[in-house]
């Protein structure tokens, strides 16, 4: 186990600083700069010699490849840099954002298991009856709809019908008052969770048909065994492998990815910290996040890996 974990640390420091090249190279691929955004008009005002001061001041004045370098010789000793706007570190503000991204994310994915799970298994055992078709129809309506229209829906129904918001901008952290942290994101986590919900009933549903017609299956069903049995036992931990699979990577993309809905009912997290750092030509928090979020999904493949294992005994990374 060690050796695998090891093999796998190493093979991911290449993605690592392919990640960091290329999102050090596309930010600044983007019109304008950190001075531009900051004064706005007036930068169009500056002197030379004021321009040439502010480069040195933000580090604007060495060539992009010794910035580079610098970046990354600092972000290895645990230091993203600073924020120009907030006046903090950067490590700082991520820390202050991701508690809430990463709550949103888990609550997201706890609801897409509850409710595509045992979806998907109920209409892989019931194939081609109507459970099966209001499944799949469920499955189709929830790709189809992007969670931004069902998040304004959302609050739309309940500004209107209710006279309620699910957050107004006054977000409560989780440690402070737990109910109506959960009462603020509850609201953002289902509207999350509706299309990784149709993913994971659509997943599991070809998986549990693949799997009940194996061989082994029809072999246990011969032995007499309860119907309930070879489901559980015998063809659900198998089925879960591509599910577990499916949910590595729907959470590392929640992780960075949940701006929109951010942004729509008005939470501060990481990801709508990011866009903010984008308009803003942040450079220092832009590359700071992004490189946070690689390590997450880093992180996260590496936990799928090993889940791998635990679902089925059968695969094994000794020797």
């Amino acid at each position: 186990m060690l050796r695998f974990l090891s093999q796998r640390l190493i093979a991911f420091i290449p993605t690592l600083i392919g990640i960091s090249i290329l999102v050090f190279g596309a930010i600044r691929l983007v019109p304008g700069d950190i001075i531009s955004a900051t004064l706005g008009t007036e930068a169009g005002m500056l002197t030379q010699a004021q321009r040439a001061s502010l480069e040195r001041y933000y580090g604007l004045d060495k060539p992009p490849l010794e910035q580079y370098f610098v970046w990354m010789g600092e972000a290895l000793q645990g230091n993203l840099g600073q924020s120009v706007r907030h006046g903090r570190p950067v490590t700082e503000l991520i820390a202050e954002h991701f508690p809430l991204t990463l709550e949103l994310a888990l609550l997201a994915v706890i609801i897409a298991l509850l409710v595509g799970v045992p979806f998907g298994l109920i209409s892989a055992i019931r194939h081609n009856t109507w459970i099966d078709f209001a499944g799949r129809l469920f499955a189709l309506i929830g790709l189809a709809v992007p969670n931004f229209l069902l998040g304004t829906l959302i609050i739309f129904a309940l500004s209107v019908y209710f006279g309620i918001l699910p957050n107004a901008g006054n977000y409560v952290d989780f440690t402070e008052d737990p109910l109506r942290n959960l009462q603020q994101l509850i609201f953002p986590a289902i509207t999350l969770g509706f299309a990784f919900a149709a993913s994971v009933m659509r997943m599991t549903r070809s998986s549990m048909l693949e799997v009940l017609g194996e061989d082994y299956v029809r072999t246990a069903r011969s032995k007499g065994l309860r119907e309930r049995t070879v489901i559980t036992r015998h063809s659900l931990r198998n089925a879960l492998i591509p599910v577990v699979t499916l949910v590595g990577i729907e959470m590392g993309y929640l992780l960075g990815g949940t701006f929109i809905i951010e942004q729509i009912f008005a939470l501060p997290g990481i990801g709508r910290l990011l866009i903010n750092a984008i308009s803003q030509r942040e450079y220092a928090l832009v590359q700071g996040i992004v490189l946070f979020i690689a390590i997450n999904f880093v992180i996260i493949n590496l936990l799928v890996d090993l889940v791998y294992a635990a679902i089925d005994p059968r695969i094994s990374y000794d020797g």
